[in-house]
């Protein structure tokens, strides 16, 4: 496994986090380890979400608001960086969140769903899939709430994943 360490070094430096960092000391989100973490439910489903993060593909991602409220976690706020991992929790990506916003899943628009790229970026696709996604891992109903995250790349490692 590759160690998150090490890609975050080669990650902040390669997206000039801290470039005045002789003059002006370290800033905090260049010096401390973002949280890592893998896209879906399946090593199978991590190794594709984050290979299409590293193609530039995917710039977005939904999450149930629930996940957060039952783990005590904040929101994704605007600015944090976090560590895309593969499904072997290999360091792929640096991301940084750009928007964040609540909305019921039935109000997830088609602009969404396409920057997910997921199947064929249709809304059709995704309600499709995030139903079944939600059903699976938490329940789902079409007025639950959904974290909508909007996200660049700011690093993505040189990995090409064997996809079948």
């Amino acid at each position: 496994m590759a160690d998150i360490g090490q890609f975050w070094e080669d990650a902040r430096t390669a997206a000039k986090l801290n470039p005045l960092q002789e003059y002006f000391g370290p800033r905090m989100w260049g010096s401390i380890t973002p949280e890592s973490y893998a896209f879906g439910d399946s090593p199978a489903m991590a190794d594709e979400l984050a290979a299409l993060v590293v193609e530039g593909r995917k710039t977005a991602t939904a999450s149930a608001l629930a996940d957060y409220e039952s783990a005590g976690e904040p929101l994704p706020q605007l600015g944090d960086l976090f560590i895309i991992v593969d499904g072997a929790g290999e360091p792929r990506a640096l991301i940084r969140t750009t928007d964040v916003r609540v909305v019921p899943f039935s109000q997830v628009d088609a602009d969404h769903a396409a920057a997910e790229a997921e199947g064929d970026g249709s809304l059709e696709r995704w309600r499709s899939g995030h139903r079944d996604f939600f059903e699976r891992t938490i329940g789902f109903t079409e007025d639950m709430p959904v974290v909508l995250e909007r996200f660049e790349l700011l690093y993505p490692s040189r990995w090409k994943p064997l996809l079948g």
